[in-house]
Protein backbone atom coordinates (compact mmCIF):
# COMPACT_ATOMS: atom_id res chain seq x y z
CA UNK A 1 0.00 0.00 0.00
CA UNK A 2 1.46 3.54 -0.48
CA UNK A 3 -0.72 6.78 -0.80
CA UNK A 4 0.03 10.08 -2.78
CA UNK A 5 -1.18 13.42 -2.03
CA UNK A 6 -2.51 15.25 -4.87
CA UNK A 7 -3.74 18.33 -3.13
CA UNK A 8 -4.15 20.86 -0.85
CA UNK A 9 -6.83 23.11 -0.48
CA UNK A 10 -5.93 27.13 -0.56
CA UNK A 11 -8.98 27.74 1.85
CA UNK A 12 -8.43 24.78 4.82
CA UNK A 13 -6.73 21.83 6.06
CA UNK A 14 -8.25 19.85 3.40
CA UNK A 15 -6.81 17.61 0.90
CA UNK A 16 -7.33 15.44 -2.10
CA UNK A 17 -4.95 11.74 -2.54
CA UNK A 18 -5.13 8.38 -3.76
CA UNK A 19 -4.02 5.07 -1.92
CA UNK A 20 -2.87 2.25 -4.06
CA UNK A 21 -3.27 -1.29 -3.09
CA UNK A 22 -3.50 -4.46 -5.11
CA UNK A 23 -7.14 -4.63 -5.15
CA UNK A 24 -7.33 -1.36 -6.61
CA UNK A 25 -7.05 2.53 -6.04
CA UNK A 26 -8.91 5.02 -3.53
CA UNK A 27 -9.50 8.64 -3.81
CA UNK A 28 -9.42 10.65 -0.95
CA UNK A 29 -11.38 11.82 1.25
CA UNK A 30 -13.36 8.74 0.98
CA UNK A 31 -16.11 7.22 3.28
CA UNK A 32 -16.38 3.35 4.04
CA UNK A 33 -19.49 1.82 4.62
CA UNK A 34 -19.19 -1.25 7.39
CA UNK A 35 -19.11 -4.54 6.44
CA UNK A 36 -18.94 -5.71 9.87
CA UNK A 37 -19.99 -9.75 9.20
CA UNK A 38 -18.42 -9.13 5.78
CA UNK A 39 -21.94 -7.55 4.15
CA UNK A 40 -22.78 -4.21 4.22
CA UNK A 41 -26.12 -5.14 5.22
CA UNK A 42 -29.09 -5.12 2.69
CA UNK A 43 -26.69 -4.21 -0.19
CA UNK A 44 -25.16 -6.91 -2.64
CA UNK A 45 -21.31 -5.83 -3.59
CA UNK A 46 -22.71 -5.59 -7.03
CA UNK A 47 -25.00 -2.08 -5.52
CA UNK A 48 -21.85 -0.68 -3.85
CA UNK A 49 -19.90 -0.57 -6.95
CA UNK A 50 -23.17 0.67 -8.63
CA UNK A 51 -22.98 3.56 -6.15
CA UNK A 52 -19.28 4.04 -6.60
CA UNK A 53 -18.02 2.88 -3.30
CA UNK A 54 -14.35 2.01 -3.66
CA UNK A 55 -13.71 0.19 -0.28
CA UNK A 56 -15.59 -1.15 2.65
CA UNK A 57 -14.36 -2.14 6.18
CA UNK A 58 -14.77 -5.21 7.88
CA UNK A 59 -14.45 -6.31 11.32
CA UNK A 60 -12.06 -8.68 12.89
CA UNK A 61 -13.48 -9.30 15.94
CA UNK A 62 -16.78 -10.33 14.35
CA UNK A 63 -14.81 -12.56 11.30
CA UNK A 64 -12.52 -14.12 14.50
CA UNK A 65 -15.77 -15.53 16.03
CA UNK A 66 -18.10 -16.45 13.25
CA UNK A 67 -17.37 -18.03 10.56
CA UNK A 68 -13.46 -18.09 12.09
CA UNK A 69 -10.32 -16.93 10.29
CA UNK A 70 -9.33 -20.16 9.26
CA UNK A 71 -12.65 -21.15 7.40
CA UNK A 72 -12.04 -17.60 5.69
CA UNK A 73 -8.26 -18.11 4.39
CA UNK A 74 -9.19 -21.94 3.61
CA UNK A 75 -12.06 -20.25 1.04
CA UNK A 76 -9.13 -18.33 -0.15
CA UNK A 77 -9.12 -15.10 1.43
CA UNK A 78 -12.19 -12.08 2.40
CA UNK A 79 -12.11 -10.98 -0.64
CA UNK A 80 -13.04 -14.15 -2.14
CA UNK A 81 -15.34 -15.30 0.14
CA UNK A 82 -17.50 -12.31 0.16
CA UNK A 83 -17.72 -11.52 -4.08
CA UNK A 84 -15.86 -8.28 -3.36
CA UNK A 85 -12.89 -6.96 -5.90
CA UNK A 86 -12.54 -3.99 -4.26
CA UNK A 87 -10.28 -2.85 -1.30
CA UNK A 88 -10.91 -3.89 2.22
CA UNK A 89 -9.99 -2.80 5.09
CA UNK A 90 -10.22 -4.61 8.71
CA UNK A 91 -10.23 -3.32 12.16
CA UNK A 92 -8.71 -4.68 15.02
CA UNK A 93 -11.44 -5.27 16.72
CA UNK A 94 -10.41 -3.60 19.58
CA UNK A 95 -13.35 -1.15 19.95
CA UNK A 96 -15.83 -3.94 19.71
CA UNK A 97 -13.75 -6.24 22.22
CA UNK A 98 -13.98 -3.11 25.08
CA UNK A 99 -18.10 -2.17 24.31
CA UNK A 100 -19.39 -5.63 23.28
CA UNK A 101 -17.69 -8.44 24.53
CA UNK A 102 -18.02 -9.67 28.76
CA UNK A 103 -15.21 -9.83 31.21
CA UNK A 104 -12.28 -8.15 28.86
CA UNK A 105 -9.33 -7.79 30.82
CA UNK A 106 -6.12 -5.81 29.30
CA UNK A 107 -2.29 -6.07 29.80
CA UNK A 108 1.12 -5.78 28.30
CA UNK A 109 0.59 -9.20 26.31
CA UNK A 110 -2.68 -8.37 25.34
CA UNK A 111 -6.67 -9.07 25.97
CA UNK A 112 -8.58 -11.36 27.56
CA UNK A 113 -12.53 -11.53 26.89
CA UNK A 114 -15.34 -13.38 26.95
CA UNK A 115 -17.67 -14.24 22.72
CA UNK A 116 -21.13 -12.26 22.82
CA UNK A 117 -22.46 -14.83 20.84
CA UNK A 118 -21.51 -17.85 22.98
CA UNK A 119 -19.41 -16.87 26.07
CA UNK A 120 -16.44 -18.88 25.08
CA UNK A 121 -12.66 -17.43 26.55
CA UNK A 122 -10.71 -16.32 24.14
CA UNK A 123 -6.96 -14.23 23.89
CA UNK A 124 -5.88 -12.63 21.71
CA UNK A 125 -2.20 -10.56 21.45
CA UNK A 126 -1.15 -7.86 19.43
CA UNK A 127 0.85 -10.21 16.68
CA UNK A 128 -2.18 -12.63 16.92
CA UNK A 129 -4.54 -9.80 15.22
CA UNK A 130 -1.94 -9.26 12.98
CA UNK A 131 -2.22 -12.85 11.50
CA UNK A 132 -5.53 -12.83 11.71
CA UNK A 133 -6.25 -9.84 9.38
CA UNK A 134 -3.29 -11.00 7.04
CA UNK A 135 -5.45 -14.51 6.89
CA UNK A 136 -8.26 -12.82 6.08
CA UNK A 137 -6.34 -10.83 3.22
CA UNK A 138 -7.52 -7.39 4.41
CA UNK A 139 -5.74 -4.76 2.24
CA UNK A 140 -5.59 -2.26 5.17
CA UNK A 141 -4.79 -3.55 8.82
CA UNK A 142 -5.07 -1.86 12.20
CA UNK A 143 -3.16 -2.60 15.37
CA UNK A 144 -4.67 -3.46 18.23
CA UNK A 145 -5.45 -0.79 20.69
CA UNK A 146 -7.32 -0.14 23.77
CA UNK A 147 -9.97 1.98 23.03
CA UNK A 148 -10.94 4.46 26.41
CA UNK A 149 -14.69 5.56 26.89
CA UNK A 150 -16.04 8.89 28.14
CA UNK A 151 -15.46 10.39 30.61
CA UNK A 152 -12.51 8.75 31.86
CA UNK A 153 -9.40 10.21 34.51
CA UNK A 154 -6.35 11.15 33.16
CA UNK A 155 -4.47 8.31 34.82
CA UNK A 156 -7.08 5.63 33.14
CA UNK A 157 -6.70 7.39 29.54
CA UNK A 158 -2.69 7.33 30.52
CA UNK A 159 -2.68 3.28 31.19
CA UNK A 160 -4.95 2.78 28.32
CA UNK A 161 -2.53 4.88 25.60
CA UNK A 162 0.53 3.26 27.40
CA UNK A 163 -0.61 -0.20 26.46
CA UNK A 164 -1.58 0.76 22.64
CA UNK A 165 1.80 2.24 22.11
CA UNK A 166 3.25 -1.08 23.75
CA UNK A 167 0.96 -2.73 21.48
CA UNK A 168 1.53 -0.84 18.75
CA UNK A 169 5.43 -1.20 19.05
CA UNK A 170 5.25 -5.22 19.02
CA UNK A 171 3.04 -4.74 15.56
CA UNK A 172 5.28 -2.91 13.48
CA UNK A 173 8.00 -5.22 14.52
CA UNK A 174 5.97 -8.03 13.76
CA UNK A 175 5.13 -6.92 10.41
CA UNK A 176 6.58 -4.86 7.85
CA UNK A 177 5.11 -6.45 4.55
CA UNK A 178 3.69 -4.84 1.41
CA UNK A 179 0.03 -5.01 3.45
CA UNK A 180 -1.20 -1.03 4.82
CA UNK A 181 -0.66 -1.10 8.59
CA UNK A 182 -2.52 1.86 10.37
CA UNK A 183 -1.35 2.78 14.11
CA UNK A 184 -4.39 4.27 16.20
CA UNK A 185 -3.78 7.17 18.29
CA UNK A 186 -5.66 7.39 21.50
CA UNK A 187 -5.16 9.53 24.61
CA UNK A 188 -9.47 10.14 24.97
CA UNK A 189 -9.87 13.99 25.06
CA UNK A 190 -6.42 14.78 26.66
CA UNK A 191 -4.43 16.49 24.63
CA UNK A 192 -1.11 15.94 26.32
CA UNK A 193 -2.14 12.13 25.51
CA UNK A 194 -3.02 12.69 21.90
CA UNK A 195 0.39 14.15 21.39
CA UNK A 196 2.62 11.78 23.17
CA UNK A 197 0.48 8.75 21.42
CA UNK A 198 0.80 11.01 18.08
CA UNK A 199 4.60 11.42 17.94
CA UNK A 200 5.28 7.88 19.42
CA UNK A 201 3.32 6.31 16.39
CA UNK A 202 4.71 8.81 13.62
CA UNK A 203 8.27 7.21 15.10
CA UNK A 204 7.09 3.81 14.23
CA UNK A 205 6.69 4.56 10.73
CA UNK A 206 3.20 3.05 10.17
CA UNK A 207 1.91 2.99 6.51
CA UNK A 208 -1.40 5.47 7.84
CA UNK A 209 -2.60 6.64 10.97
CA UNK A 210 -6.02 6.72 12.62
CA UNK A 211 -7.89 8.83 15.11
CA UNK A 212 -9.49 6.28 17.78
CA UNK A 213 -11.74 6.71 20.70
CA UNK A 214 -14.13 9.63 19.29
CA UNK A 215 -17.25 9.94 19.23
CA UNK A 216 -17.87 7.84 21.88
CA UNK A 217 -19.97 9.99 23.97
CA UNK A 218 -18.05 13.62 24.18
CA UNK A 219 -19.37 16.78 23.17
CA UNK A 220 -19.18 17.10 19.58
CA UNK A 221 -17.29 20.50 19.82
CA UNK A 222 -14.84 18.83 22.37
CA UNK A 223 -14.40 16.24 19.54
CA UNK A 224 -13.42 18.43 16.80
CA UNK A 225 -11.27 20.66 19.53
CA UNK A 226 -9.41 17.65 19.92
CA UNK A 227 -9.76 16.34 16.03
CA UNK A 228 -7.88 19.59 15.04
CA UNK A 229 -5.16 19.66 17.75
CA UNK A 230 -4.34 16.25 17.04
CA UNK A 231 -4.00 16.81 13.16
CA UNK A 232 -1.33 19.03 13.07
CA UNK A 233 1.28 16.15 14.40
CA UNK A 234 0.40 13.87 11.64
CA UNK A 235 2.66 13.58 8.83
CA UNK A 236 1.01 15.03 5.53
CA UNK A 237 2.66 12.26 3.38
CA UNK A 238 0.83 9.18 5.26
CA UNK A 239 -3.53 8.98 5.25
CA UNK A 240 -5.43 10.44 8.14
CA UNK A 241 -8.42 8.14 8.95
CA UNK A 242 -11.48 9.45 11.96
CA UNK A 243 -12.63 6.48 13.18
CA UNK A 244 -16.79 6.16 13.62
CA UNK A 245 -17.77 9.24 12.13
CA UNK A 246 -20.34 9.26 9.43
CA UNK A 247 -22.75 11.89 9.33
CA UNK A 248 -22.61 14.06 6.48
CA UNK A 249 -21.56 17.81 8.27
CA UNK A 250 -19.26 15.53 10.86
CA UNK A 251 -17.62 14.07 7.63
CA UNK A 252 -17.17 17.68 6.06
CA UNK A 253 -15.84 18.99 9.44
CA UNK A 254 -13.37 16.22 9.06
CA UNK A 255 -12.23 17.06 6.08
CA UNK A 256 -11.77 20.83 6.65
CA UNK A 257 -9.03 19.23 9.17
CA UNK A 258 -7.58 17.04 6.72
CA UNK A 259 -8.78 13.61 6.91
CA UNK A 260 -8.60 11.24 4.79
CA UNK A 261 -10.92 8.43 5.63
CA UNK A 262 -13.73 7.66 7.50
CA UNK A 263 -16.71 5.17 8.37
CA UNK A 264 -19.59 4.03 10.51
CA UNK A 265 -22.54 1.80 10.49
CA UNK A 266 -24.55 4.67 11.24
CA UNK A 267 -25.91 5.50 7.73
CA UNK A 268 -27.06 2.04 7.13
CA UNK A 269 -28.23 1.50 10.62
CA UNK A 270 -30.69 4.17 10.53
CA UNK A 271 -31.88 4.17 6.79
CA UNK A 272 -32.97 0.28 8.30
CA UNK A 273 -35.55 2.47 10.01
CA UNK A 274 -36.19 4.69 7.49
CA UNK A 275 -34.28 7.89 8.68
CA UNK A 276 -32.57 9.18 5.50
CA UNK A 277 -30.04 12.11 4.45
CA UNK A 278 -31.24 14.83 1.73
CA UNK A 279 -29.52 17.72 0.64
CA UNK A 280 -31.95 19.85 3.11
CA UNK A 281 -31.79 17.16 6.49
CA UNK A 282 -32.67 14.46 7.73
CA UNK A 283 -35.83 13.03 6.61
CA UNK A 284 -37.85 10.59 8.89
CA UNK A 285 -39.93 8.51 6.10
CA UNK A 286 -42.48 7.35 9.02
CA UNK A 287 -43.88 10.30 9.28
CA UNK A 288 -47.16 10.37 8.15
CA UNK A 289 -46.95 13.80 6.28
CA UNK A 290 -45.09 11.72 3.66
CA UNK A 291 -47.90 8.99 3.28
CA UNK A 292 -49.24 10.13 0.15
CA UNK A 293 -46.15 11.53 -0.84
CA UNK A 294 -45.32 11.19 -4.65
CA UNK A 295 -41.93 12.62 -4.26
CA UNK A 296 -39.09 10.74 -4.33
CA UNK A 297 -36.77 10.83 -1.30
CA UNK A 298 -34.36 13.58 -2.17
CA UNK A 299 -35.79 15.56 -5.71
CA UNK A 300 -32.49 16.79 -5.93
CA UNK A 301 -30.89 12.85 -5.62
CA UNK A 302 -30.27 11.01 -9.00
CA UNK A 303 -29.79 7.30 -7.19
CA UNK A 304 -31.50 4.67 -8.07
CA UNK A 305 -34.08 4.65 -5.35
CA UNK A 306 -35.41 8.65 -6.16
CA UNK A 307 -35.33 8.01 -10.03
CA UNK A 308 -37.82 5.44 -9.27
CA UNK A 309 -39.66 5.28 -6.07
CA UNK A 310 -42.07 7.72 -4.32
CA UNK A 311 -41.90 8.51 -0.32
CA UNK A 312 -45.64 7.39 -0.11
CA UNK A 313 -44.55 3.87 -1.28
CA UNK A 314 -41.05 3.58 0.98
CA UNK A 315 -42.80 4.94 3.59
CA UNK A 316 -45.31 1.79 3.47
CA UNK A 317 -42.56 -0.60 3.02
CA UNK A 318 -40.54 0.58 6.12
CA UNK A 319 -43.80 0.77 8.15
CA UNK A 320 -44.67 -2.69 6.71
CA UNK A 321 -40.99 -3.81 8.11
CA UNK A 322 -40.56 -5.03 3.84
CA UNK A 323 -36.69 -5.86 3.30
CA UNK A 324 -36.99 -3.93 -0.09
CA UNK A 325 -37.67 -0.58 1.84
CA UNK A 326 -34.62 -0.66 4.16
CA UNK A 327 -32.53 -1.92 0.97
CA UNK A 328 -33.58 0.98 -0.77
CA UNK A 329 -32.79 3.87 2.12
CA UNK A 330 -29.39 1.94 2.69
CA UNK A 331 -28.88 2.49 -1.54
CA UNK A 332 -29.82 5.99 -1.03
CA UNK A 333 -27.55 7.01 2.14
CA UNK A 334 -24.85 5.26 0.91
CA UNK A 335 -24.95 7.39 -2.13
CA UNK A 336 -25.64 10.21 -0.53
CA UNK A 337 -22.34 10.03 1.47
CA UNK A 338 -20.53 9.15 -2.18
CA UNK A 339 -21.88 11.93 -3.99
CA UNK A 340 -21.55 14.17 -1.01
CA UNK A 341 -17.81 12.70 -0.80
CA UNK A 342 -16.97 13.10 -4.32
CA UNK A 343 -18.63 17.12 -4.82
CA UNK A 344 -16.36 17.81 -1.78
CA UNK A 345 -13.30 16.29 -3.72
CA UNK A 346 -14.21 18.80 -6.55
CA UNK A 347 -14.14 21.77 -4.47
CA UNK A 348 -10.95 20.78 -2.90
CA UNK A 349 -9.36 20.45 -6.27
CA UNK A 350 -10.83 23.75 -7.30
CA UNK A 351 -9.71 25.66 -3.77
CA UNK A 352 -13.17 26.31 -2.58
CA UNK A 353 -13.88 23.72 -0.30
CA UNK A 354 -14.12 26.20 2.19
CA UNK A 355 -17.08 27.83 0.73
CA UNK A 356 -18.62 24.39 -0.35
CA UNK A 357 -18.97 22.95 3.07
CA UNK A 358 -20.42 26.74 4.10
CA UNK A 359 -23.28 26.15 1.77
CA UNK A 360 -23.92 22.52 2.35
CA UNK A 361 -24.19 22.84 6.16
CA UNK A 362 -26.75 25.76 5.54
CA UNK A 363 -28.84 23.64 2.80
CA UNK A 364 -28.64 20.74 5.08
CA UNK A 365 -30.05 22.45 8.57
CA UNK A 366 -28.83 20.22 11.03
CA UNK A 367 -29.08 21.61 14.63
CA UNK A 368 -25.77 20.64 16.03
CA UNK A 369 -26.78 21.59 19.35
CA UNK A 370 -28.92 18.88 19.21
CA UNK A 371 -26.95 16.30 17.94
CA UNK A 372 -24.26 17.24 20.67
CA UNK A 373 -27.31 16.81 23.69
CA UNK A 374 -27.86 13.45 22.09
CA UNK A 375 -24.20 12.69 22.32
CA UNK A 376 -23.21 13.42 25.97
Amino acid sequence: MRFTLTHLDASSKARCGTIYTEYGNIDTPVFMPVGTQGTVKAMSPEELQEIGIEIILCNTYHLYLRPGWKVIRQMGGLHRFIHWGKPILTDSGGYQIFSISSLQRTNKEGVSFKSHIDGSTHFLTPEEVIDIQIALGSDIMMVLDECSPYPISLRQAKEALDKTLEWARRSRIYYRGNKGLFGIVQGSTFKELRKEGTEELVKLDFDGYALGGLSVGEPHSLRYEIISYTTQFLPKEKPRYLMGIGTPWEILEGIEEGIDMFDCAMPTRIARTGTVFTWEGKLNIRNAKYKEDELPIDPQCDCYTCRNYTRAYIRHLIQAREILGMRLTTYHNLYFLASLIKKARKAIKRNQFKSFKRNVMKNLKENLKSEEAHNV
